[in-house]
């Protein structure tokens, strides 16, 4: 007798409150029992047959078993007495959970079959030889019955039998029970939003308090088919690859989704072979299967993978692949993500905290040389960059634990017209003498070295004049660029003001026509003497500066010595006072 019902059922915390099928046979209460390491049976008769199961001990009866199992026909058949047959089956697939399941069948003991344990019954019950042949509706029958129309016909019931048959692979395998709910799970991961009318995880943030959905998310399927083995997620995404149905963006998130649910939600421990072995399995298998399109997973989820094969010393093949896909989208990362780059465990404090500067000057270096090789390289994005670098050196620049020479490496990377202003640059420099005061001049000198003074705006130069904390070097040039910043701005604003009196004095030009050609002649004329004689007075008006900018050129050196002297004394002879706490 047969009973086909549904009850709630859970998988992996996961798939709860999902209404998965079962499949009832028998009616007979189960009147097995266990003494010590022996199972038997309530019964009139003495038991006739022994059976060892790996190490449990079952006292049965011939009567109902042998009729049922080929193996034990067979095995009855080659022993002379067959009084008392004691059989070791220690090679039963499913160990002595899935035996039972079959004896209990035989005794005709109510059991329930579910995606859970279906495997396990059917390798068994095709080891043991329950099939048609040998008994009509036998046990074999019946479960592949239940598994090609309930199963097979549901989508946590497909997955949740695939995933199970990773505990009998091979025989899941001869039995085509793994291709069968491959196909199943890929044909309904394929249909329709519209159409998906089963019951599905999807836990997404905010998803559960809209009321009224009129189809289901495109990426329903994502976090059911996560729960799987790595290499049946891969077998069923493969597949769901190779149909080209679906956008790269979706698998990208299905790749999201399995690696936030075993990879990246902890930082795995190096030193434990075995998980960081699996984790790293994993870790490779993801990145292979990453769409090769651009934007198929974010910049952010890239830069966590790549600081994963970091940790797990994954092979530079792998490295290298990620710090390329890293730099195809490096304009849309945050600071944020590129933080995520480091070389902390879990349990670590902020002070060790260790941000891996190389591998972004890696993906940045690798970004400056595609962005050079096309033809019409678009600004913008290089402009983001550079923004997006400032703005990191100035954190990592707080760390305890990085060098002078990885700052000033990762400053260089970009090149020197990438770099429209030095602001946000200085402003990093600035952080990083504030925290490392106890640096050698020779390293403050090696990492002012990376600011261009002529890039610097106004208001940053007052700072510079200011910061006690920079080299003397420094201050004396951006003293020098500003006094001629300052003479190029006088003269600039002669020649405006000489410009506006000169074209006051233009006659109009709605004369008779028989007169525009002798005026047009005296204009001419007059034009001539007047350019010669603004020409004379402004070469008279910038010659001294310029001779004293000259002046100054070859004196810095020499003088750079007294400026020092006159910071420490408190006071320049320029007229700038120098505030001893310095602006901060």
């Amino acid at each position: 007798m047969i009973y086909i019902s549904h009850v709630s059922m859970i998988y992996n915390a996961d798939l709860s409150r999902s209404k998965m099928k079962f499949m009832r046979l028998g009616t007979r209460p189960d009147n097995f029992y266990t003494e010590e390491a022996i199972r038997t049976i309530y019964s009139d008769s003495p038991s006739d047959l022994t059976i060892h199961v790996n190490n449990i001990t079952y006292l049965l009866h011939k009567f109902p078993l042998v009729p049922k199992c080929g193996l034990l026909q067979r095995l009855c058949s080659d022993r002379s007495d067959c009084s008392r047959l004691v059989l070791e089956l220690h090679d039963i697939p499913g160990g002595e959970d899935a035996f039972e399941l079959c004896a209990k069948f035989c005794y005709g003991i109510a059991i329930d079959l579910s995606a859970h344990n279906f495997v396990r019954a059917i390798c068994a019950a095709k080891f043991l030889q329950m099939t048609e042949s040998i008994e009509k509706g036998n046990f074999a029958s019946k479960l592949e019955a239940f598994f090609n129309s309930c199963i097979l016909e549901g989508w946590k019931d497909s997955v949740v039998t695939l995933q199970t048959t990773r505990t009998l692979p091979e025989w899941s395998e001869n039995l085509g029970i793994i291709r069968k709910c491959i196909d199943s799970v890929v044909e309904k991961i394929l249909t329709p939003p519209t159409k998906v009318k089963w019951s599905y995880t999807y836990t997404r943030e905010g998803y559960s308090k809209k009321k009224h959905h009129h189809s289901a998310p495109k990426d329903w399927w994502t976090e059911d088919i996560a729960n799987l083995d790595i290499d049946l997620f891969r077998c069923v995404l493969n597949t769901v690859k190779l149909t080209n149905t679906l956008p790269p963006q979706l698998i990208g998130e299905s790749l999201h989704v399995y690696s936030s649910l075993w990879l990246t939600k902890n930082k795995p421990d190096p030193e434990t072979s075995i998980e960081s072995s699996n984790r790293k399995r994993q870790l490779e298998t993801i990145i292979s299967m990453i769409p090769e399109d651009k934007g198929s997973v974010s910049v952010g989820f890239l830069l966590k993978l790549l600081n994963l094969a970091n940790i797990l010393k994954a092979s530079p093949v792998i490295k290298t692949q990620l710090i390329k896909q890293c730099s195809l989208q490096l304009e849309d990362a945050t600071v944020n993500d590129l933080l995520l780059l480091s070389s902390s465990s879990n349990n670590s404090s902020d002070n060790n905290h260790i941000h891996d500067v190389d591998l972004v000057k890696a993906i940045v270096e690798s970004f400056i040389m595609r962005w050079r090789r096309k033809a019409h390289s678009r600004q913008d994005l290089i402009k983001k960059v550079v923004q997006l670098v400032d703005s990191y050196l100035q954190i990592v620049a707080t760390g305890a634990n990085v060098p002078v020479q990885k700052i000033v490496s990762l400053a260089k990377t970009l090149p020197e017209f990438a770099r429209l202003e030095h602001d946000n640059l200085y402003k990093a420099i600035d952080i990083y003498l504030q925290e490392h005061p106890q640096i050698s001049k020779e390293e403050k000198k090696q990492l002012c070295s990376v600011i261009d003074c002529q890039k610097l705006s106004p208001g940053v130069c007052a700072h510079v004049v200011k910061n006690e904390r920079l080299p003397v070097r420094m201050v004396v040039q951006v003293l020098f660029f500003e006094q001629e910043r300052s003479g190029t701005n006088t003269t600039s604003s002669h020649e405006f003001q000489h410009s506006k009196t000169y074209s006051k004095t233009q006659p109009s030009y709605q004369r008779q026509k028989s007169k525009v050609t002798e005026e047009n002649l005296q204009l001419g004329s007059s034009d001539s003497r007047t350019s010669k004689t603004t020409h004379e007075t402004t070469r008279k008006n910038i010659e001294p500066e310029l001779n004293q900018m000259s002046r100054r050129t070859k004196g810095v050196e020499m003088g750079s010595k007294k400026v020092e002297e006159g910071i420490r004394s408190g006071s320049r002879k320029t007229g700038i006072q120098t505030s001893k706490s310095g602006d901060r």
